[in-house]
C-alpha cells in the first residue's frame, strides 16, 4: 500500500473510532478560524467604505447579494461533491471520489466564467435589480467590476474549500482561505484610501485576495492524503451531477434564495432612502460575523458526520449532532445578550457620527439578538440533513431562513408596518425556520437506526 493509502486507513480509523466531542472539535477548530477571518475582511470593506459616505457601504450590501448568488452555485457544487466524497471515503471507495471531486470544480470554473461573461454585459441591469438606486449605481458599479473578474475564481475556491474540509483536511483548507483573507485586509486601506481607488479599491483588494487563495488551494489538493484535482478526472457523468445536485441542492436553495431574498429587501429599504440600505448592510455584517463560528463548528461536524454516515456508524453521528448543538447554542446565547445591551455601540463603529443610521442599524441588531439563540440548532439540523442525503426535507428547511420565509415575511412586513417590518424580517424569519426545523430533526433521529 502507497504512503497516500496508509494516510487514507489512518484518516478513516480516526474518523469512526475517536470520541465524537474532541473528533469534532479539533476538525471545528481550523473552519471556524478560517471563517472569522473571511468575516473580518468582509466586515473590513464595509467598515473602511462607511468612513467615505453612506452610499459606499450601500453599494456593498448590494454587491452582496450578487456575491450570495455566486456562492449558492459554488456551494452547490462544492458541497454537493464534497458530501458525496466523504460518504464514498467513508464506503473506502476513492476511485469515484476522484471522479466526482474534478467535475464539481471544473463545473465551477466553467460556470464562473459564464456569469462574470453575462455580468459584464448586462451590468447596469443587473444592479438595478440586486436594489440599487440611482444614487448608488455609480458606486455599485465601481465595485462590481473587479468582483465580476473574480467570480471564477471565487467560485472554484468555495468548491476546494468544501472538498478539503469534507475530507477532513478542515487545516489545508484554512491555510488557502485564510491567506487570501489577511491579504485582503491589508490591501484594503492601500487601495481606498493611499490610492484614493474608494469603493473600487475595496473590489480591487477582494478580486486579488480571492485570487491568491484559488492558486494556494489548488496547489494543496492533492497533497498529503487529500483528493487532487485532475483535468483527467474530469469526465463528467450523469450520475456525478445526480450526486452532487443530491448534496448540494440544500445549499442551492439556502443561499440562492437568500440572494433574493437579499435583493428584494434592498428594493424594500431603498423606498427610505440610501441610509436605510446602508444600515442593513451594516447589521447584516456584524451578523455574519457573529455567525462565523457557528458556521465553523457545523463545518467541523459535517465530516464527522458523512465518514460516520457512510460507515454504517449511526449512533456516532447522533451524538455528534447534539454535541454541536450544545455548544453553538450556549454560544449565541452569550452574543444575543452582548450584541442587545451593546447594539449602539457596535453599529456606531462603521459610521459613528450619523445618528439615523445607529438608530436604524441598533433597532435591526437587537430585533435578530431576540431570536439568535436559535440559529445553533437550525444551523446544525441543516447540516446534519445534508451531510445524511436527506436532500427534499434539507432543501426545504435551507430554503427557509433567507428565503421563502423571509421573502413572505417581508411582503407582509413592509405592508403592514413599513421600515418597521422590514428591518424585524429576519429575526421573524428565524424563529419561523427553528420550529420548521424540529421535526426534520425528530423524524430523522427515528430513522438512524444501527444496521
Amino acid at each position: 500500500m502507497d504512503k497516500s493509502g496508509i494516510a487514507q486507513d489512518k484518516k478513516f480509523h480516526m474518523m469512526i473510532t475517536q470520541p465524537v466531542g474532541k473528533l469534532v472539535s479539533r476538525l471545528a477548530v481550523p473552519s471556524i478560524i478560517t471563517m472569522m477571518i473571511t468575516a473580518v475582511y468582509n466586515m473590513a470593506d464595509t467598515f473602511y467604505v462607511a468612513g467615505i459616505d453612506v452610499q459606499s457601504p450601500a453599494a456593498v450590501g448590494i454587491i452582496f447579494s450578487y456575491m450570495a448568488f455566486i456562492q449558492a452555485i459554488a456551494f452547490f457544487f462544492g458541497q454537493g461533491s464534497a458530501n458525496y466524497i466523504s460518504r464514498a471515503l467513508g464506503a473506502r471507495d476513492r476511485v469515484n471520489a476522484l471522479n466526482v471531486a474534478s467535475t464539481g470544480f471544473f463545473t465551477a470554473l466553467i460556470t464562473g466564467i459564464v456569469i462574470a461573461v453575462s455580468g459584464f454585459i448586462f451590468m447596469d441591469d443587473v444592479l438595478r435589480l440586486l436594489g440599487s438606486t440611482d444614487t448608488i449605481l455609480p458606486y455599485a458599479r465601481a465595485y462590481f467590476r473587479y468582483i465580476l473578474i473574480g467570480t471564477p475564481f471565487i467560485m472554484s475556491s468555495f468548491v476546494m474549500n468544501n472538498q478539503m474540509r469534507f475530507q477532513g483536511n478542515a487545516f489545508t483548507s484554512m491555510m488557502g482561505i485564510t491567506s487570501g483573507a489577511l491579504l485582503n485586509i491589508i490591501l484594503d486601506p492601500i487601495f481606498i484610501f493611499v490610492l484614493e481607488m474608494g469603493v473600487a479599491g475595496a473590489s480591487l483588494a477582494t478580486m486579488i485576495s480571492q485570487c491568491v487563495s484559488f492558486f494556494i488551494l489548488l496547489r494543496l489538493s492533492g497533497k498529503g492524503d487529500g483528493i487532487p484535482l485532475r483535468l483527467s478526472n474530469f469526465k463528467p457523468k450523469f450520475w456525478h451531477y445526480r450526486e452532487i445536485t443530491a448534496g448540494g441542492l440544500p445549499s442551492l436553495g439556502r443561499q440562492g434564495l437568500a440572494s433574493v431574498s437579499l435583493a428584494y429587501m434592498n428594493q424594500l429599504a431603498g423606498a427610505y432612502g440610501d441610509t436605510a440600505i446602508a444600515a442593513l448592510s451594516i447589521v447584516f455584517r456584524v451578523t455574519m460575523f457573529a455567525t462565523a463560528v457557528v458556521l465553523g463548528f457545523g463545518q467541523g461536524f459535517q465530516p464527522v458526520c458523512g465518514f460516520n454516515f457512510g460507515a454504517g456508524k449511526f449512533s456516532r453521528v447522533r451524538e455528534a449532532f447534539w454535541f454541536g448543538v450544545s455548544v453553538i447554542t450556549v454560544y449565541c446565547a452569550v452574543l444575543s445578550i452582548g450584541g442587545y445591551i451593546f447594539a449602539e455601540k457596535i453599529i456606531g463603529l462603521f459610521r459613528p457620527d450619523d445618528r439615523e443610521l445607529i438608530a436604524l442599524g441598533s433597532s435591526a441588531l437587537r430585533y435578530e439578538c431576540l431570536v439568535y439563540t436559535t440559529i445553533g440548532f437550525v444551523t446544525m439540523s441543516n447540516m446534519f440533513l445534508q451531510s445524511t442525503r436527506k436532500t427534499i426535507r434539507a432543501t426545504s428547511l435551507s430554503a427557509s431562513r433567507q428565503g421563502f420565509v423571509l421573502a413572505l415575511v417581508l411582503y407582509v412586513g413592509s405592508r403592514l408596518w413599513g421600515l418597521e417590518g422590514i428591518i424585524s424580517a429576519q429575526p421573524l424569519s428565524d424563529g419561523i425556520t427553528f420550529l420548521i426545523s424540529i421535526p426534520f430533526v425528530y423524524s430523522l433521529m427515528r430513522e438512524l437506526k444501527e444496521p
